[in-house]
């Protein structure tokens, strides 16, 4: 990003932020705050402002622990109910393998972090557990599903 003056610098980044929104080239979530710094060689602190002039534009709106979203898109239950969510699924019983966290960050597009922190709450309600080989497996279907054994 070219350095103008620096109090139009994160007005130059909210802009270009805006287009990539408007030409589909951003339809969910927004690159990280440090992914954003980088592309555009400027401070966080300008990152910051810049997504605060599309946030009062509403062209964008913070979700905590996840990161910013184009206003309107995407699912924004909690991690632990969309991994859930993969047990509700036909054809899921007991006894099936789980996806791996890296299976699991790539599919939901979340931290190796927020996927243990999800795979352990579903561990604690009696959902998934330890397989035979390293890997894990449905122990038990969520409330919603016809059958509850394990």
């Amino acid at each position: 990003m070219p350095q103008g003056s620096p109090r139009g610098t994160y007005l130059e980044v909210s802009e270009s932020l805006r287009d990539k929104i408007r030409d589909g080239e951003i339809t969910e979530a927004l690159p990280s705050q440090s992914a954003l710094v980088t592309e555009y060689g400027v401070s966080r602190s300008t990152v910051e402002r810049a997504l605060a002039v599309l946030k009062a534009d509403g062209v964008i709106e913070s979700v905590q622990g996840a990161g910013w979203f184009v206003t309107g898109t995407g699912d924004r239950r909690p991690l632990v109910e969309r991994v859930t969510d993969l047990l509700r699924g036909e054809g899921v019983k007991v006894g099936d393998r789980f996806p791996t966290e890296k299976e699991l960050c790539e599919r939901f597009g979340a931290s190796r972090t927020a996927v243990r922190s999800a795979i352990a709450q579903m561990e604690g309600q009696g959902l998934i557990g330890k397989g035979a080989g390293r890997g894990r497996e449905v122990l038990m279907l969520p409330a919603g599903r016809e059958t509850q054994t394990a």
